[in-house]
């Protein structure tokens, strides 16, 4: 492999926003690292697939040892995994909980571990961590306690890991989407949510891609929560 042949991990990435963002980062010549829970083996000879839970710490070892195998490097890590669930906070049971702080925070936390290890070695990387609007600008009527106590937290360590990697190479973002057309919204409930945004329409696919390479490319960007909300994040409304 050319040294300029750049690597992405990318979980969640059997559909929805994740899928997208494989195919982008195959159109920019990256070679890609694709995991989710059913993730099938691709006949793209530059995509390896590594299915399993993101939250089991096996998994990670497995997406970053057998990456580093095949490509040799690891530039970019897009933590785009992750478990939405609404109801009243009254409401949330132990599963919910577990649930969530497996996928959205231990889903995180191993492989990126493992990938800033890897890029601390060659002196470069660029982490993104998708997360929520939701954390800076709750929404009445939309109750999402433990997306805001799990997302939140990414929030939050975006910033210090950014800082803790300043000097050493490794930049750390975080895009934070308003609701976006994916599989997990229902068409007949798309006028409902396009209203929760103040521009009217809800997000596409392409928008939540279009940050995280824009991400990608900004070098002097880091610790940055980049809001990709229709205003959300503006205020009330």
């Amino acid at each position: 492999m050319g040294i300029e042949q750049k690597v992405a991990i990318i979980t969640g990435a059997s559909q929805g926003i994740g899928a997208a963002l494989v195919k982008a980062y195959r159109e920019r010549n990256y070679r890609v690292i694709a995991n989710s829970r059913s993730i099938k083996p691709s006949s793209d000879p530059d995509i390896l697939a590594i299915d399993g839970d993101i939250a089991d710490p096996k998994t990670a070892e497995r997406i970053v040892s057998e990456g580093l195998k095949r490509f040799g490097r690891i530039d970019t890590l897009v933590n785009n995994a992750g478990i939405f669930v609404a109801k009243p906070f009254v409401e949330y049971t132990p599963e919910d909980y577990a649930a969530m702080l497996s996928t959205n925070l231990a889903g995180f936390f191993y492989v990126t571990q493992k990938a800033v290890a890897a890029m601390l070695k060659q002196g470069s990387g660029h982490i993104v961590n998708i997360t929520t609007s939701l954390v800076d600008q709750p929404i009445a009527g939309v109750s999402a306690a433990l997306a805001s106590l799990t997302k939140g937290g990414l929030n939050s360590v975006t910033k210090g890991l950014a800082i803790e990697y300043a000097k050493q190479g490794v930049r750390v973002n975080a895009v934070a989407p308003g609701i976006v057309k994916t599989p997990m919204h229902a068409p007949e409930t798309h006028d409902v949510l396009a209203k929760l945004h103040p521009v009217g329409r809800m997000g596409e696919i392409r928008d939540i891609v279009d940050a995280v390479l824009f991400l990608e490319g900004a070098s002097f960007i880091t610790g940055e929560i980049l809001h990709v909300d229709g205003g959300q994040n503006a205020g009330r409304w």
